[in-house]
């Protein structure tokens, strides 16, 4: 019996990520196992993203749920110790940065395991958010760091990390954005939504955004003012409107200008929502690089960014959760004053093909 690839999917933006590899390497023929840790529990948060990207279903579901993420890192280790004892993989891959990401690549660290990590060198230098507590600790144990852009490769450098760790293999999310763009047009999604003309899109989730009451309430007081000059579609994240409610505010989100509010969306949905879009205002990682990659003018609600290249290439401004800025940038991007930027080396769809090269040399080579 072959020795076989474990690919790790544990929350919504993994799935993305994971399914142009799963797919590049099937067509080689290579065993798989996709294993799915259950960090993300929710049907429409998760179930949902394996119909649309055509993926099958998991070989592996281990039904972690929601926790504290020592709860969640500390279980997923648990269980996925066992998966290693019992298959014997020859590979594991792990993507971008969630709790599920760090724990399986300790995992195979401890038991001499080989784990490639890709999105590595991924930094916003800021040890305040989890993730990027995920993205030092991945890099500092995985075998292989396949970066989507140069800096991921200068960061990781900076940190010591040996050259021959280091391979650059592009963005494998937009493999999967070009690759769904001619799909997603069959979408109901906006009439269903009654959307009509122009339109911007709305995400918001991160704690620091939606946990934070004066901020909460600065967002929504430039939202008033957008709304007031184009439609806002917000497919609203279970944390944000339970965080909402908690403060009293949703009703006050509810009665902003022109928002069209809805539950999580499918992802083939919502690539054609925004395919579409004026403008997106997000404190997403992934939509920054998606617009880019579509050259639609995005404003992020953070202070920083791990993918400075949207900044500096793309279409992205930082604007953190200052109301008078978010307000002034939105309103400069649909007078059409919005960043125009490039799509970044090595974003050409064809990054799953890459990976796979890699991933293939170093089994065959027994590194």
């Amino acid at each position: 019996m072959n020795e076989p690839i474990v690919l790790v999917v544990g929350a919504r933006p993994n799935f993305m990520k994971i399914a142009p590899i799963y797919a590049e390497l099937a067509r080689r023929g290579e065993e798989l196992i996709l294993l799915h840790t259950g960090q993300h529990y929710d049907d429409n948060m998760s179930k949902v993203f394996f119909d649309d990207l055509g993926m099958p279903k998991p070989d592996i579901y281990l039904g972690i749920g929601s926790g504290s993420h020592a709860y969640q890192t500390a279980t997923v280790m648990v269980e996925f110790e066992k998966i290693c004892m019992e298959r014997k993989p020859s590979m594991v891959v792990v993507v971008g940065d969630v709790n599920s990401t760090v724990a399986c690549s300790i995992v195979c660290a401890k038991l001499g395991v080989p784990c490639a990590h890709v999105e590595a060198g991924l930094r916003s230098f800021d040890r305040g958010m989890p993730e990027e507590i995920n993205r030092i600790l991945t890099d500092s144990v995985a075998d292989l760091l396949l970066t989507p852009s140069p800096d991921g490769d200068e960061n990781l450098r900076a940190e010591g990390v040996a050259e021959h760790r280091i391979v650059r293999v592009g963005n494998v999310m937009i493999d999967s954005l070009y690759s769904n763009l001619e799909r997603s047009k069959q979408s109901p999604i906006r009439s269903d939504l009654g959307i009509s003309g122009k339109y911007a899109i709305l995400t918001l989730h991160r704690p620091s955004n939606v946990d934070d009451q004066e901020n909460f309430v600065g967002i929504l007081g430039a939202l008033e003012t957008i709304g007031k000059e184009i439609q806002l579609v917000f497919p609203i994240h279970p944390r944000t409107e339970k965080m909402a409610k908690s403060f009293g505010m949703y009703e006050r989100l509810e009665a902003i200008p022109n928002i069209i509010l809805t539950g999580p969306v499918g992802y083939l949905d919502f690539v054609a929502l925004m395919a579409s879009s004026t403008l997106v205002l997000t404190d997403s990682g992934g939509l920054q690089e998606e617009t880019t990659a579509l050259g639609i003018p995005c404003i992020t609600l953070r202070e920083n960014t791990e993918r400075p290249i949207t900044v500096t290439e793309g279409t992205n401004t930082i604007v953190g959760c200052d109301p008078k800025l978010i307000t002034k940038t939105a309103l400069e991007a649909l007078a059409g004053e919005g960043k125009a930027g490039r799509i970044p080396d090595l974003w050409d769809g064809k990054t799953a093909e890459r990976i796979a090269d890699v991933l293939q040399k170093h089994i065959a080579n027994g590194d």
